[in-house]
């Protein structure tokens, strides 16, 4: 399976190195691309745009692609899949400390993007009303009670998807974390083989 990687403020794509070559010693074909600004100075939007500019690009029409977004990634990649459709061809969303419901630290940084992570924000409240887009795809998400980026770090939550708390030490560690490494890879291969997502 086609699997997009889509990174976090500031990162690139090669932050998803460990567990790019874990899905791909799985037989999956892995994307990283970097997305500029890599702050999200344009806004998410436009990040979102870019993203689905890859995919159109670099993913066959009809093969089928699961994202996997972390923190800022995350919200790109949601917004990505119910703003533009990209909904309708992925097979699974995983979310790695998104901040859907934002993010105390959002307020010390007056980029575009980054206001748009602000709890409560109008961006945050849109994603929310269109969740219905998610309706029907499988989506994870995934934080640590030690995250210091996204605070608290339960707004990674979404309402309709199940939760796996890590006890993982660091933020920027969660992409590389064995046990998410591995949830991801044995949900890819759930669904690949017909299965229902655990």
């Amino acid at each position: 399976m086609n699997v997009v990687l889509v990174h976090g403020f500031g990162d690139t794509g090669r932050l998803f190195r460990r567990l790019w070559r874990h899905l791909e010693a799985r037989g999956h074909l892995c994307h990283a691309p970097t997305l500029h600004p890599r702050d999200g100075g344009l806004g998410l939007e436009d990040l979102s745009g870019k993203l689905a500019l890859f995919i159109r690009s670099n993913v066959a029409c009809g093969a089928p692609v699961a994202l996997v977004g972390f923190s800022m990634g995350a919200i790109v990649a949601r917004h990505y899949l119910q703003a533009r459709g990209g909904a309708g061809s992925a097979r699974a969303f995983f979310s790695i400390a998104g901040p859907h419901r934002g993010t105390l630290n959002a307020y010390f940084h007056g980029g575009v993007g980054v206001r748009q992570m602000r709890p409560g924000s109008a961006f945050l409240r849109d994603l929310d009303s269109g969740a219905g887009a998610l309706r029907g795809l499988p989506v994870f998400t995934y934080r640590t009670p030690f995250d210091l980026m996204v605070v608290p770090s339960h707004s990674s939550r979404i309402a309709t998807a199940p939760e796996r708390v890590l006890w993982c030490p660091l933020h920027s560690m969660l992409p590389g974390h064995r046990p998410l490494m591995d949830h991801v890879a044995g949900e890819l291969a759930r669904l690949e083989a017909g299965g229902r997502p655990g």
